[in-house]
């Protein structure tokens, strides 16, 4: 495979499934169309409460940041803005263009930039707290919590960041395959560990204190044999309820995992570059063809699958209280009947992809468009 032609994969692998090879391969014809969307019965009031801009994606897949009612949210632009119940609190030029963000424990905001730039800034008053370096660029936001900073660059590195003054304290690496997703996985922190999926299908389970791994899980094994065909990465941030944590692979599997050991609870075959999200009974998956799944935690078996939203590229679901939330490629976000998986309402935004997963907020929900809208959604 030539350097150019992988990268030309990789972009198009990062965009969210095998459907958009098919924009950069001349020999094929008509593929499979989107889904129109079938008329329903709303039986669920749905409503934007508010709607703010930040600035356009320029191709990343930026993710608000929620902490109690306060919205976090940034732009390609390098503009970073804080809402509260709808009105901008502060806005800011991080001074240069961004590719991911936001995370945030509610004292601090990070973001950071493709020349692998970590800006960190106080929550209160957007004022810049520090600046710091990661090895590579930087796609997914980073983590923050327990005194870190934790960012995940490109090379598959995770570089943990004292909170307080910007200082290195640990590095984390591992090698990667020939060909990756581009839409490198979020790392996630709790307890004493922070979470990572990499390629190759591996949950990693690294202690927060020393960088140093726990444990290793083995959700998918790269099989095939072209570079392509061995594609099996973890390109969403793992889920955790409980002593359960659970992930899922392009071309692999879902799986879950003992949060402590890393001993496999179960696993079925599904494939997904969107993600997943589970509640106290269920743990629901968007497959790569836009299906949605709802999956017994326990066991793994299947509750129900929603299909009826096929190649709408859909993202990662949202569970809230009796009904799930996802949003698709026309900006439409979608919520389906927790128990059997029945569209229930359905609220249009302004036409662009989401291409993160909605994060919950008061009542509802909060999404981020490619065009940089960030949209409050109310559910009762």
């Amino acid at each position: 495979m030539n350097g150019r032609l992988a990268v030309l994969l990789m972009a198009a692998l990062s965009a969210g499934g095998c459907s958009w090879l098919d924009a950069i391969n001349p020999f094929v014809g008509k593929g499979p169309k989107m889904a129109e969307l079938a008329p329903f019965t709303a039986s669920l009031g749905a409503r934007t409460s508010w709607s703010e801009g930040v600035g356009r994606s320029d191709g990343h897949a930026f993710v608000p940041a929620v902490s109690g009612s306060s919205v976090y949210a940034a732009g390609g632009d390098g503009g970073v803005v804080r809402i509260d119940d709808g009105r901008v609190t502060w806005r800011i030029d991080a001074g240069q263009p961004l590719s991911a963000g936001v995370g945030t424990d509610g004292r601090l905001v990070a973001v950071a930039s493709a020349k692998g730039d970590v800006l960190v800034f106080f929550a209160a008053d957007g004022k810049l707290a520090w600046k710091a370096k990661a090895t590579s660029e930087v796609l997914s936001p980073p983590a923050v919590g327990e005194g870190l900073v934790i960012v995940r660059s490109t090379d598959n590195r995770l570089a943990a960041f004292d909170m307080a003054d910007g200082r290195r304290k640990w590095l984390y690496q591992r090698t990667s395959p020939a060909l990756t997703l581009r839409n490198a996985a979020p790392p996630v922190i709790d307890g004493n560990y922070v979470f990572a999926g990499f390629p190759g299908g591996r949950l990693v389970a690294v202690g927060l204190d020393n960088g140093i791994s726990v444990w290793e899980g083995t959700v998918a094994l790269p099989k095939g044999t072209t570079e392509l065909e061995r594609v099996a990465d973890i390109g969403s941030p793992p889920v955790i309820s409980g002593r359960a944590i659970c992930a899922v692979a392009f071309q692999g599997r879902v799986a879950c995992f003992d949060l402590d050991n890393g001993n496999l609870l179960w696993a079925r075959n599904m494939s997904s570059s969107a993600g997943l999200a589970m509640d106290s009974r269920y743990l629901f998956v968007t497959d790569d063809k836009g299906a949605v799944h709802a999956l017994d935690l326990f066991s793994g078996s299947s509750v129900w699958k929603q299909e009826a939203l096929s190649m709408r590229r859909v993202s990662a679901p949202l569970p809230r209280r009796g009904w799930v939330a996802v949003a698709d490629a026309q900006g439409i976000v979608h919520f389906l009947n927790r128990e059997n998986g029945a569209f229930v309402a359905r609220v249009d935004t302004d036409g662009s992809p989401v291409p993160a997963s909605p994060l919950a907020l008061g009542n509802g929900l909060v999404v981020q468009t490619a065009k940089g809208g960030v949209y409050a959604i109310d559910a009762e």
